[in-house]
């Protein structure tokens, strides 16, 4: 068979580059790509000779794996491209290649392809008689969309432009449930006010509370035809972006068909149409005027183009509306997707659809079968409230699984909601609900969870395998370790969130913390440490706050304990505070606090006792200075002139020895006063006070093994009787950490100070035992005959 050799060198030089890019580490050296391309980050000139091919891409590489960190885990969901994903990308090469054909030739192939991806399509999802519109933005296709239905129903749209318009101002219906924006976009692109669109609310009485309210919708129409508007479209949701629903499509086609409206139908579930067994509700889209499938996401393909697949007879209106054109190289957008549908053939494209279905339906079936996991029938049809997960399913059985944490609480038997209960608590399980999703989305990255804010519902975890299965390559055992998961985390959630009430009362009963209501934060609550000096400014009062709590985050952070403390959300509204995480079951709140406040007080008397030390010291210096010279001018007084002539001196005290009444002095720096020395030297001890007491520990009293802040007997490896768990409870919580005393008056520091006599020989003294008090001096001690003992004295140094 002959080859076209251009062919052949694409493909094999885009298989080489597929495998340089997925490389993403160096083999020999990881950091050495990185240093090069750190060195070459900012850009220069081009390079005369130009580069080889293998150079750009490593470029390339570089350019994508940039931000990317050594020293932490990454949990970025990297999309799988298998072989389905490299025939979408040669497609976007061949498509270069073919547009250098000539005219003839590439109008035939063109051709070809287009024909046949439309016709594989509508077959494959039950459209007939359809013609596909082929667009990179998925939101290209309901615009394109609108232009036609436009030029339908103004027919000088075409020569007298917008101002047909005026006679009857045509209205555009969504619903509520539709993608933000949507909406906005089309009437920015089509030039239309936003009074041309309508929003449709959901049911509030009947029906599910996701779905378009037809009655209200056909009172809206009504109205408007009323006031000389006139209903141009419709968009409908097979699978609403949040949760899955669809909309009863059969109706809503009715009620189009009533008043001559275009029906648009947009949603995940259109993809269950590809299946044998297809809910009703989903399809009736196949009735529908126009539809956009993403078939990117669903069968994994990387750069493919979306389709809005459309009936319509005039194929001049299509070509004024941009859904055809007649630019042969706009065609081969369907090049990748003719490709991809090709390779994967109908049973493949089937067995993901079903395969992301079955995923949905294996979580679903998971968490119905979970212990904690109340379904009550008193709430709406598509909501399921459990004691410890609220789960938001379809009825029609959505491939879209919803669930939220909910509080562990028995349900009211009115059937209402049990949240509630105190201030607050919406915003509190919301965060925890983020929390948790971002647990799981870092312990199962292959499970592709997400996080979707519901109006009612509020703040949920959404799986969607339709949308991400494909790309992930999730199985069915990554929904078997989401599920275990989720069982672990949701005990810590409900711990977390029944503590909080009790942290909050315990920080209230210490006058140094400050409670921080920060309902945002997925935890046990936030604390500050207030200074209790009163005459300090706002200024220094505030240097001094962010100072100690600084400090006790770090000394928390040492601790031995299972908690996790932080400085709280990067762009919260608090600052200066301590944020603690999610709980344990066995937490001690009390024993919690009080170690919070017995850090923050010592840190606030070492930093009072620190700063008052210069001044205390150089006060004390002054004065030992003064008495000093004072002793020296005695001392000479009392020797007199002779002895202090070196030579007589010397003979003179060699002969008749002076015995000095000058005492020496010690400093205390605790208490900044000059004390003498005489006690210590009769009594060969410093005497004055007592050593204050080490500060005692619970390394002594906590079993092997326990970490602070944890009760014992509540579980785990603790076996110890009722008793004898609340003893060494209590103890623990006095002698772990103690109230700081007040320093003592006994001397801390000592610096002995006598007077100098530069005559006297000097003669280095045994050193003098010390108990707490530092004593700094030398001794001197003067050399008699004969035996005679010498008198013993202090210099200062």
């Amino acid at each position: 068979m002959m080859v076209d050799p251009t062919l052949a060198e694409m493909g094999k030089n885009l298989n080489e580059a597929m495998k340089i890019l997925e490389d993403g580490r160096n083999a020999s050296d990881p950091d050495a790509d990185r240093r090069q391309f750190s060195r070459s980050s900012i850009p220069g000139p081009l390079q005369g000779d130009g580069q080889d091919v293998a150079s750009i891409l490593q470029l390339v590489q570089n350019l994508m794996h940039e931000d990317e960190e050594e020293d932490k885990p990454s949990h970025r969901r990297m999309q799988n491209v298998g072989e389905q994903g490299h025939m979408a990308l040669l497609g976007h090469s061949l498509a270069a290649y073919i547009s250098v054909l000539d005219r003839e030739r590439l109008r035939k192939l063109i051709t070809r392809i287009a024909s046949d991806t439309t016709l594989w399509l509508c077959r494959l999802f039950r459209y007939e008689s359809g013609s596909a519109y082929y667009h990179e933005d998925d939101r290209e296709g309901l615009l394109k969309v609108c232009r036609l239905v436009i030029n339908t129903r103004y027919e000088d749209y075409s020569t007298e432009g917008y101002t047909v318009l005026n006679s009857r101002q045509p209205v555009i219906y969504q619903s509520a449930t539709c993608r933000p924006g949507l909406g906005q976009h089309l009437c920015s692109q089509l030039a239309l006010p936003l009074s041309s669109l309508c929003t449709v609310p959901c049911n509030t009485m009947f029906g599910s509370q996701h779905q378009m309210d037809i009655a209200l919708l056909d009172k809206l129409i009504r109205e408007d035809v009323e006031t000389g508007k006139l209903p141009l479209l419709l968009i409908a949701n097979a699978g609403t972006p949040g949760a899955g629903h669809t909309d009863k499509l059969g109706r809503l086609k009715e009620l189009c068909e009533q008043y001559g409206m275009w029906l648009h139908i947009e949603g995940v579930n259109l993809a269950t149409l590809a299946l044998w067994e297809v809910s009703s509700p989903v399809t009736a889209a196949t009735r529908s005027d126009s539809m956009t499938l993403t078939l990117g996401p669903w069968l994994g393909l990387p750069a493919v183009p979306a389709v809005t697949l459309y009936r319509h007879e005039d194929p001049a209106l299509s070509l004024a509306a941009g859904l055809t054109s007649s630019q042969p190289v706009e065609k081969l957008r369907a090049l990748p997707l003719w490709l991809s549908l090709q390779y994967l053939g109908q049973d493949g494209i089937v067995e993901k659809i079903r395969h992301a279905v079955e995923l949905s339906q294996q979580l679903l079936e998971k968490l119905k079968t979970l212990a904690s996991i109340k379904t009550s029938d008193e709430l709406d049809s598509e909501i399921s409230f459990v004691d410890a997960l609220t789960m938001v399913e379809d009825e029609l059985n959505s491939p879209v699984v919803v669930f939220r944490f909910s509080q562990e609480t028995s349900a009211e038997s009115s059937g209402a909601s049990v949240e509630g209960y105190f201030a607050g608590e919406r915003e509190v399980l919301d965060s925890l609900n983020r929390w948790l999703c971002e647990r799981l989305a870092q312990m199962v990255p292959a499970s592709g969870v997400d996080i979707v804010e519901l109006e009612d519902e509020g703040t949920c975890v959404r799986f969607t395998p339709l949308m991400t299965a494909a790309a992930l390559g999730t199985q069915r055992c990554d929904v078997d370790l989401l599920v275990e998961r989720l069982t672990e985390l949701v005990p810590v959630l409900n711990c977390t969130l029944r503590l909080r009430l009790d942290f909050r009362e315990e920080v209230y009963r210490h006058s140094a913390l400050s409670y921080i209501e920060d309902l945002n934060w997925p935890g046990l609550g936030a604390v500050r440490y207030e200074p209790r000096v009163e005459e300090l400014t706002d200024t220094k009062r505030k240097l001094e706050v962010e100072k100690i709590n600084s400090e006790l985050l770090v000394k928390l952070g040492e601790l031995d304990a299972d908690l996790i403390f932080s400085t709280g959300l990067e762009f919260g509204p608090e600052k200066d505070c301590i944020f603690i995480g999610m709980a344990t079951v066995d937490l001690d709140v009390a024993e919690l606090v009080d170690t919070i406040a017995a850090l923050g007080r010592d840190i606030e008397e070492n930093g009072r006792l620190l700063e008052n030390m210069t001044e205390v010291v150089r006060k004390g210096i002054q004065e030992a200075e003064l008495q000093l010279q004072k002793d020296n001018q005695d001392k000479l007084m009392e020797e007199g002139v002779l002895r202090q002539i070196p030579l007589v001196g010397s003979v003179l005290n060699w002969f008749s020895p002076f015995q000095s009444t000058v005492k020496g002095r010690t400093f205390n720096l605790a208490a900044g006063s000059l004390d003498s020395t005489e006690p210590t030297y009769s009594m060969k001890a410093q005497t004055g006070g007592l050593a204050s007491p080490e500060t005692p520990t619970s390394s002594a009293k906590r079993l092997p093994g326990q970490r602070l802040f944890r009760r014992e007997g509540a579980g785990g490896s603790d076996s110890h009787s009722e008793t004898s768990s609340v003893g060494q409870a209590e103890d623990f919580s006095r002698e772990r950490f103690p109230q700081p005393t007040t320093p003592s008056p006994v001397p801390d520091e000592a610096v002995s100070v006598v007077p100098e006599s530069p005559e006297t020989p000097q003669v280095p003294a045994e050193p003098e035992p010390t108990q707490e008090n530092c004593e700094v001096g030398t001794q001197e001690e003067e050399r008699q005959p004969d035996g005679q003992d010498a008198p013993v004295e202090e210099t200062g140094r």
